[in-house]
């Protein structure tokens, strides 16, 4: 066997049956139209990351936040720009973050809170049929992060036939 680059980026569960775990999956998958539960893990291994260097700067400071900040004003911005945290967040606060601060960043559920559908599943489904552009270029991916500043930009592509206002799928006052 070759050792090569990891290309699972997610972990799965220690205790695969756990039912009120399978519950509240189920849930989050309902509520954000996604396709599998990978999609999920993928977000809650996104979270660690994000809480194991919120962690990780906080220790090398021995515990001073404001060096902490000082020293993670990199990963914060970026945390920031994602629209992850609010501007007066700090590091503490990546550590009370959960997955659906994550997932409320993803194309598909900006696209569908937008109102670029009537329910989650159709705005991924809009997505990967190409008809949603994000600042002009076609994003065919759900699971993209949406910054800040392009959340205004995301829009029916002007080929699509979605982009008439009076196409059968398009819900009443978008």
């Amino acid at each position: 066997m070759a050792l090569g680059k990891n290309t699972k980026f997610y972990e799965t569960p220690n205790h695969p049956f756990q039912g009120e775990r399978i519950a509240e999956e189920g849930d989050l998958l309902s509520r954000y139209g996604l396709a599998n539960k990978e999609e999920l893990w993928r977000a809650q291994s996104e979270l660690r990351d994000y809480r194991r260097e919120a962690r990780r700067l906080i220790g090398e400071a021995q515990g001073d936040t404001e060096a902490a900040e000082d020293a993670g004003q990199e990963f914060l911005s970026r945390l920031k720009r994602i629209g992850v945290l609010d501007d007066g967040d700090s590091l503490d606060d990546v550590l009370s973050l959960d997955e659906t601060d994550i997932l409320e960043r993803r194309l598909q559920t900006v696209a569908y809170r937008n109102g670029l559908g009537n329910t989650p599943k159709q705005a991924r489904q809009f997505i990967v049929h190409g008809h949603i552009t994000v600042d002009g270029a076609r994003v065919g991916a759900p699971s993209y992060k949406i910054e800040v500043a392009e959340e205004d930009l995301i829009e029916f592509d002007e080929t699509s036939p979605l982009a008439d206002d009076l196409h059968p799928e398009r819900a009443e006052g978008q």
